[in-house]
């Protein structure tokens, strides 16, 4: 293995569940790369509504993951496990991760992996990883959305959401996404939204109706789940495809079976998280293969919000959990001891 020696690294622990303050800059057992890992030492990481979950002790990391927070990261890599082939010490990456990325240094699977694309800083590629890796994987892989398809996008103007109106605008698609401010849906039209519904004023499902001639959605990429779920089957269209990655209206729902079954329609609920390696590996070499030259022509671009020191991460998550941001937060990581 080809490292530098190192003793231990500074990360975000969570010494118990709670609001932002529990957050803890720490000392910490500097982790090894394992065979088909390499060790990143990180640059930038951004903050995601699962990191809000784990810090409330809603949501565990996957049995044998990092403990600290951080579901993607860039920088640069410092060490090769064994068998590792095709990356180099010293080539800049970002990476998708099950956590760890709130710290100075993370092991990452070597199949979780992507260069950082070329016209892209190190701080902007942070913001990268987890949201493309959604937004490909339920929008087009799961739901197969097609040229010339609408899709409606709720909640338009998070992460998930300026990645998903930016790549359902490359392939063609008519673009409707959710907001709740006027500030947000203008920001959200910048990225190439074609329609924009202020929830906290407007019926999403009568807005898509109204957007479609009374046609319904093609597709849907969901974050409330129970909360939205009849009136997101009642504004899909004939063979329409709902798919839910987020539980923020709640766990349990009732659904008429009947309007799905006349409409043909398909429901799908997906986490990326918890995936075995191989699955992961497959959504970023996707990504690698359909995003990353859309990224590197300008098409897509990575939207950050704000860039705030990890010693800030308190601050960070107290943003995202006011909605107070448009895309990505993103956190810069001190230069390692």
């Amino acid at each position: 293995m080809s490292a530098r020696s190192v003793t231990g690294m500074r990360a975000i622990t969570i010494p118990q569940p709670g609001g932002p303050e529990v957050l803890t800059w720490a000392e910490v057992p500097d982790p090894v790369p394992a065979a088909g890992e390499v060790l990143v030492e990180v640059a930038a990481t951004a903050v995601n509504r699962a990191d809000l979950l784990q810090r409330q002790g809603f949501y565990d990391p996957p049995p044998g993951s990092s403990p600290y927070p951080g579901l993607e990261c860039s920088g640069r890599i410092v060490a090769l496990g064994p068998g590792v082939a095709g990356w180099g010490v010293g080539d800049e990456v970002c990476a998708l991760l099950a956590g760890g990325g709130y710290a100075e240094r993370v092991a990452v699977p070597v199949g979780q992996l992507l260069p950082v694309p070329k016209g892209v800083s190190l701080e902007e590629a942070a913001a990268l990883p987890e949201a493309a890796c959604t937004v490909w994987s339920n929008i087009f892989m799961v739901a197969h959305l097609r040229p010339a398809e609408t899709v409606l996008v709720h909640g338009g103007a998070s992460g998930i959401g300026t990645m998903a109106i930016q790549l359902a605008k490359a392939v063609g698609a008519k673009v409707l996404v959710t907001a709740g401010s006027p500030a947000k849906l203008a920001r959200c039209a910048e990225l190439g939204a074609d329609v924009g519904i202020d929830y906290r004023e407007q019926d999403f499902l009568e807005a898509a109706r109204e957007a479609t001639g009374g046609e319904g959605v093609d597709v849907i990429l969901d974050i409330m789940g129970a909360k939205y779920l009849q009136r997101n089957v009642d504004a899909l269209a004939v063979n329409g495809r709902l798919v839910i990655i987020g539980l923020q209206g709640g766990v349990k729902g009732e659904l008429n079976l009947g309007t799905l079954l006349a409409k043909r329609a398909a429901v799908a609920a997906t986490s990326l998280r918890p995936r075995p390696l191989g699955e992961k590996a497959a959504i970023v070499a996707a990504v690698r293969e359909h995003v990353w030259p859309l990224v590197e022509a300008g098409v897509v671009r990575p939207v950050v919000d704000r860039v705030l020191p990890l010693t800030d991460v308190a601050a960070a998550h107290r943003v995202l959990e006011a909605g107070e941001q448009v895309g990505k937060v993103v956190l810069r990581v001190p230069p390692a001891r």
